[in-house]
């Protein structure tokens, strides 16, 4: 992906239904994923979620009221990158390439963080995309 953009924000999950842990940097492992995610070490095509903020914000916006994105559990909010239909390409983070594997479909946890979450997110990958 040639796009310029920011990382905004960092979550590592540390437990499956632990709260997601906000963090100022990360360390990614080749072929692993993030130093203390829960997912870390299983390899795979899922190593790291990502976030599209201006998605996010669209998508919530017809919520009640503003949802922080912590609620949709992904390690990194990203602003100025368009995500959607991004499969197989290479996103560089820093000194980092992530190569992205897939759209990140809302679960039904979204709707336990606020109700009518889930369905929001369904559109135009706002749920996020999922890569190593």
């Amino acid at each position: 992906m040639n796009q310029p953009g920011k990382l905004e924000r960092i979550w590592i999950k540390l437990g499956r239904k632990d709260p997601m842990d906000s963090r100022e940097r990360a360390v990614f492992v080749a072929a692993k994923g993030l130093v203390d995610d829960v997912n870390r070490g299983r390899g795979g095509k899922r190593q790291v979620t990502l976030l599209d903020a201006a998605r996010w914000e669209e998508a919530t916006s017809i919520l009640a009221g503003p949802v922080d994105p912590i609620a949709r559990r992904a390690n990194l909010l990203l602003s100025g990158v368009d995500l959607f239909e991004s499969e197989g390409q290479v996103l560089r983070i820093g000194a980092c390439r992530v190569l992205i594997h897939g759209e990140t479909k809302p679960c039904g946890r979204m709707d336990e963080a606020v109700p009518g979450l889930r369905e929001a997110l369904v559109d135009k990958w706002g749920g996020g995309a999922y890569g190593e």
